[in-house]
């Protein structure tokens, strides 16, 4: 009987193991040996290099891949067994650290399907999905999270604001089969909704009935003008008056300058246009709404979630400040599981990143102070060398002058 229960036991544990379509740690440079760089043409592609950073928690566990040099496009990418999501959840999870402060550049990566190329991968090269955070400049810090379908492109309908502090932060994308997904930044949820309402993947359910128009006597003026109501006599004032002080000045010659005239002011009896007062409509019927059918060209589609073939993954992407850190790359099938992960590498990172940065912020402040003062000693010293060269060159007079007028006397 144990023993059956031990065998059904361990028959459950594998039906919810957690899938592990692809993980990548950058440990160390043998992520060169998989990580294909592209050489397609007409582009300077920049180098990325194993790094933890100048600032960390472990300067071996913390190692990822550095963008290394300024104003270039990054296309690096890596192939893994095809698989599907299909009746399963989708989890793509990496972190990102924007060590150098970036003023522009993408930080995210692309999940490709097996027809990438990755020697040729390019800007225009067909992804399954884009995820991940987008800085450029004060008005774009945007999470990007696109997805493929019927050979379009979709961006999400919703602004998802990114981290954009110098420190390791981990983006989480989380699809689900019921056509529901996640977005979770630092294993906060900071987004979520249904596929179809938050992409435009289908057309609208509901379309405007072209065949309805307003009818000619509906009236949808909440209020009109007042009938009874008449403009004062004495309403009409022009809107600009001569300057009643002034006057022409003396030197001031018709012949040669012309008729004189006043200049004009603001007439302080000027109402502007008279609009008589409004009353309520008693023929108001409301604003008219355009009656709506069901939309002809609407297809309801329950696989908007699935991705037939997941096949490779890859960071396509400008920079214009390079030294962004990419690390602990995730493709499962188990949120619970990614979440694990994530917590277990990012937030130890996190916490000794800041340690460290905040370390070596008070150390270069207190050199700057240091720096400040020896600089202020010395310019003081400099002063204090000017006036005694000051006062030697005027005993040097006084002496000189007093030896003359002993030679005069003399």
């Amino acid at each position: 009987m144990k023993l059956l229960l031990g065998v059904c036991a361990l028959v459950a544990f594998s039906a919810v193991r957690a899938e592990v379509y692809f993980e990548e740690k950058f440990a160390d440079d043998s992520w060169q040996q998989n990580w294909v760089y592209s050489e397609h043409p007409g582009k300077e592609f920049g180098k990325f290099v194993t790094s933890a950073g100048a600032f960390y928690n472990d300067p071996e566990n913390d190692k990822g891949i550095k963008t290394s040099q300024d104003a270039r496009f990054y296309a690096l990418s890596t192939k893994f067994p095809p698989f599907s999501n299909q009746n399963k959840p989708l989890v793509v999870q990496f972190s990102v650290k924007h060590e150098q402060n970036i003023d522009c550049g993408g930080g995210y990566v692309k999940v490709f399907d097996c027809n990438l190329n990755s020697k040729d991968m390019h800007g225009e090269t067909p992804y399954e999905i884009m995820f991940g955070p987008d800085i450029c400049g004060p008005g774009t810090k945007k999470v990007h999270v696109i997805f493929s379908y019927k050979g379009k492109n979709l961006l999400i309908n919703k602004d998802i604001r990114c981290k954009d502090d110098v420190y390791t932060h981990l983006y989480t994308l989380i699809v689900n089969p019921d056509n529901t997904y996640e977005v979770l930044i630092d294993a906060e949820k900071v987004e979520s909704g249904e596929l179809e309402a938050d992409w435009n993947f289908l057309p609208p359910k509901k379309i405007k009935d072209p065949e309805a128009k307003k009818p000619s006597d509906w009236d949808d003026r909440a209020t009109i003008d007042d009938p009874e109501d008449t403009k004062p006599e004495d309403w009409d004032k022009p809107e600009h008056i001569p300057d009643p002080d002034a006057s022409k000045p003396e030197d001031w010659d018709d012949e040669m300058d012309g008729e004189w005239e006043p200049p004009m002011i603001d007439n302080p009896e000027y109402k502007g246009e008279w609009k008589p007062k409004q009353i309520d409509n008693p023929s108001y019927k409301g604003p008219w709404v355009h009656p709506e059918i069901d939309n002809p060209e609407y297809e309801s589609d329950s696989d908007l979630y699935l991705r037939k073939e997941i096949c490779g993954i890859g960071f396509d992407l400008w920079q214009v400040k390079a030294g962004t850190i990419f690390d602990n790359v995730l493709i499962t099938d188990d949120p619970a599981y990614a979440k694990k992960i994530g917590q277990e590498n990012w937030k130890a990172t996190y916490d000794g990143e800041k340690k460290m940065k905040e370390a070596q912020d008070e150390e270069e402040r207190k050199k700057e102070e240091n720096d400040k003062k020896v600089k202020e000693d010395q310019e003081e010293d400099d002063d204090e060398d000017d006036d005694d060269n000051d006062v030697s060159e005027k005993d040097s007079t006084d002496k000189a002058e007093a030896t003359e007028e002993t030679h005069d006397e003399l």
